[in-house]
């Protein structure tokens, strides 16, 4: 019988690796005999997460880097090759918001800090574009690549407040579609693009946007909730099936799609 879920010895690239969703993802694929080369800027944590996955008997290595410095990520192209000699897989996973792109509810439109939205949308955008081309290009040489990109809920419908991060989650869902069209007609049907669109989950760039100080929930926090059919908020291990069926063969005729994970807020109406 076919293991479809069988991931062990592949070679897997993530981007943001040392983030709350990030962390739980590397260590979820290497406990699965993923090899993982994990980007991030930060080096502590990126050596620290390095570490607890080979005491579990895992096998990882951390590279720093910027995901909008095609130079650097060049480099880092290189040094996970000569490590591994070939990437098979690429998530993703960095992004993030500034203040200056999100609308709050004593502002306007006009408020907005055009420099915050533009640092935002690269993150975001040109984080996911950059990478992908560099990765995919070892991954063309090999005749094969699989690359799932982590977009949002907020890339769906345009969610009041966070507007320069759902623009640019927008564009990465329809770069996901593009890029899956382009690699298959292309290149085969070795090549596969997909994206995940995570709904509302805690992490340290949006704590202070559901929550309060003292932990309860903020009324942004409420009115989530209250318009989630689950009635409560995603926890990182809700990510994991969904990316492993991606990142795995049991997907291998899927490609430009877009996986929701919310418990169901986009499906909810009143």
């Amino acid at each position: 019988m076919y293991d479809l879920f069988n991931i062990q010895g592949r070679v897997i690239v993530m981007t943001g690796g040392t983030g709350v969703l990030g962390t739980s993802m590397v260590e979820y694929l290497a406990a699965h005999g993923a090899k993982m080369a994990i980007l991030a800027r930060n080096k502590q944590k990126g050596d620290e997460l390095v570490a607890k996955i080979k005491s579990d008997g895992g096998d990882a290595i951390f590279v720093q880097t910027d995901v909008t410095d095609e130079a650097v990520l060049k480099q880092n192209a290189d040094q996970i090759i000569a490590t591994y000699g070939r990437i098979d897989v690429l998530i993703n996973g960095a992004g993030g918001n500034m203040p200056g792109a999100i609308i709050g509810p004593d502002n306007t439109i006009f408020d907005l800090k055009i420099d915050d939205f533009r640092k935002v949308v690269d993150l975001n955008l040109m984080g996911t574009v950059i990478p992908t081309l560099i990765f995919a290009e070892n991954m063309v040489k090999n005749g094969r690549g699989n690359i799932v990109n982590i977009s949002s809920e907020s890339a769906l419908r345009p969610l009041t407040r966070v507007a320069g991060y759902g623009a640019a989650k927008a564009a990465v869902s329809n770069f996901t579609k593009y890029m899956a069209g382009e690699m298959a007609t292309k290149f085969g049907e070795n090549f596969r693009v997909n994206a995940i669109a995570p709904g509302f989950f805690i992490t340290e760039q949006n704590r202070t946007l559901l929550t309060n100080p003292d932990g309860s929930y903020s009324d942004r926090g409420k009115n989530i909730i209250a318009h989630t059919p689950f009635r409560r908020f995603g926890v990182p291990e809700d990510l994991l099936g969904t990316l492993h069926y991606l990142v795995s063969d049991a997907s291998k005729f899927v490609t430009g799609t877009f996986a929701v994970v919310d418990g169901g807020f986009d499906a909810f109406s009143i």
